[in-house]
Order: structure tokens, then C-alpha cells, then sequence
């Protein structure tokens, strides 16, 4: 099987990220304090860009104070040369922020859109997903499970602790196969009615409580299409932050080929071949229809089996 690629989006993660001392407060203050530090700043879980300077996210501490306190702050880690980076999240919407300054006018730009365009460096794009999945966990979990009482950050803002029932929450990632169903051939593919048209895709679904990436794959494929598959191979992973799943990349061998399409989940599902495949990655199939593009964990399964 090919080596995974290291165009998957999100998957460029240099930093250290220092897990072993997000306990040590006057270790975290200092790298905060240090001039070289930068920050990720976000309003709603939308990145801020300084607009003199491209895509450029990346603010020193002088900028980041002009934005006020903020709401919540997260060490993401260091980069090779020791630089620290946070992540803030800033109070307001981007558009007041923005007209707040006399300088250096920031804009605010989805992430996603950012991402599948290449409008970073990929590592950045990595950092910017981090952020992005941590800032909207605290932003969803104010509030204790246990007893429901506020509960406050803690560990640079890789926990949140109760001070009433003494509970901690960390934060959560929400597994997700993702499989290519291959019959010699020939590979099986859906489209949901939300893609694009014409463009088709690897099924997907959550991991539920008490199975294998494995069992996953095994009842996403026959829930969704009927169909009945063996011999899941792992291929590669994704964090995808929206908000925070891990796309768990495979392939698996149908034991049957008839498809049984449920509706709720696909608008079509159909088996297509090695050429057709080939043909939807670079825009030459002949009814037009596509393939998600090279950031998508799904465009690399498809890739591999193309060229398989």
C-alpha cells in the first residue's frame, strides 16, 4: 500500500507541545511574556488575518493587547527555534475589533476556505486547526457535566476543573472512519445532497461507544449502502476541527456488491472504476463528475487506489 502523503490537510504539526509543563504557571507566563511569542487570535471560532500583509495570522504581544483581555488562552506549543505560539480567543465580532484599530485592520476568514485553498504554510494551517478545535471546546464546556456549576481553565487551557464538585474535563476528539470499499476494480462511493454537484466521495461515519475503527467500518458501509465488507486495512488520519474529529483513513473489501442506498444518510451511492476514478482526481471524467480535492483525507484514499 503507497505511503501516506503529507499533503493531508492538517496533518503538518511541528510543535512541541510541552504537555509536561502546562502545570508549571511561571513556566507558561514566561514563554507568554517572551517578545518572540506569537498569538493565534480568533472571534467565534474564525481566525484573524492582518490584511497588509496577506494571510498572515501571526500577532507579537503588542498587537494581540490592542485586540483587549480575551476570553480564553491556550498554549498550542513551540515551534523548532523555541518560539511559543497561543491561541486567544477575543471577545466582540471581528467587524468592531477591526474598526477599534487605527492600524494594521485585521479581517476574519473561515478556516476551512483558508485551508482547502493553501492561502498559509501548511504548518500553520496545522496550528490554526489546533487552535480552532481547543478555543471551541472551552467555548462549549463553560459549564461542569457533573454538577453543572462554571468551571475555569486550567493546565494552559488543556483542562477545565470544577471548583464545586472538584471534577475535571479535558478536552474531546470525536473519531471518524472513513472508508474506501474496494471490489477488485472497481471502488464503492456516495454524495450527500450538501456536495458540490457531481462530485462524489468515501463513506464516513462516527465511531460509536464500545466498537473498533474496524466494527465502524464494517456497519457504516452496510448501514449506508447495503453492502457487507472485510479486511479493514488502516491507511492514514486527519484531525478535521470542525469542531474536533480525527478522520480515520481505510480500506476495506466488499464481500457483496448489490447496494442498498438509505436515503437519510447518501442522495446516491454507485461502484466505479480505477479509470473513472482516475479521471474525477484530474477534472477529465466525462460526465463531469468530481472527487473531494488534495487537503480531503478522502482525495488520497482515492489517489491510492487509482494508482494502486
Amino acid at each position: 500500500m503507497p505511503t501516506p502523503p503529507h499533503a493531508i490537510g492538517f496533518t503538518l504539526a511541528p510543535l512541541d507541545r510541552v504537555s509536561e509543563k502546562r502545570d508549571d504557571d511561571s513556566f507558561v507566563a514566561g514563554l507568554r511574556d517572551q517578545t518572540s511569542t506569537r498569538f493565534l487570535l480568533f472571534v467565534n471560532d474564525v481566525p484573524l488575518f492582518k490584511r497588509a500583509h496577506g494571510h498572515d495570522p501571526l500577532f507579537d504581544a503588542d498587537e494581540a493587547a490592542k485586540f483587549g483581555a480575551s476570553l480564553q488562552t491556550v498554549l498550542l506549543g513551540r515551534e523548532a527555534d523555541g518560539r511559543a505560539l497561543f491561541a486567544h480567543a477575543l471577545e466582540g465580532s471581528a467587524e468592531s475589533i477591526a474598526n477599534a484599530l487605527d492600524a494594521s485592520p485585521v479581517e476574519a476568514v473561515e478556516l476551512r476556505p483558508i485551508a482547502m485553498q493553501g492561502l498559509v504554510e501548511p504548518s500553520l494551517v496545522s496550528a490554526l486547526g489546533e487552535a480552532r478545535s481547543m478555543l471551541d471546546w472551552h467555548r462549549r464546556h463553560r459549564f461542569c457535566a457533573n454538577c453543572g456549576h462554571a468551571t475555569d481553565a486550567a493546565g494552559a487551557g488543556w483542562r477545565r476543573l470544577c471548583p464545586n464538585c472538584h471534577a475535571q474535563h479535558f478536552p474531546r476528539v470525536d473519531p471518524v472512519v472513513i472508508m474506501l470499499v474496494t471490489d477488485g476494480e472497481r471502488c464503492l462511493l456516495g454524495r450527500q445532497k450538501q456536495f458540490a454537484p457531481g462530485m462524489y466521495s468515501a463513506l464516513a461515519g462516527f465511531v460509536e461507544p464500545g466498537e473498533t475503527f474496524e466494527h465502524a467500518v464494517y456497519r457504516e458501509v452496510l448501514e449506508e449502502a447495503g453492502i457487507r465488507s472485510a479486511d479493514v486495512r488502516y491507511y492514514a488520519s486527519q484531525p478535521w476541527p470542525f469542531p474536533s474529529s480525527l478522520m480515520i483513513g481505510c480500506f476495506a473489501r466488499a464481500v457483496e456488491t448489490d447496494i442498498t442506498i438509505d436515503y437519510n444518510e447518501l442522495e446516491d451511492a454507485r461502484w466505479f472504476s480505477r479509470e473513472e476514478v482516475a479521471s474525477m482526481l484530474d477534472g477529465s471524467h466525462a460526465q463531469g463528475l468530481s472527487a473531494p480535492k488534495p487537503f480531503a483525507i478522502a482525495h488520497h484514499l482515492l489517489k491510492a487506489f487509482a494508482e494502486e
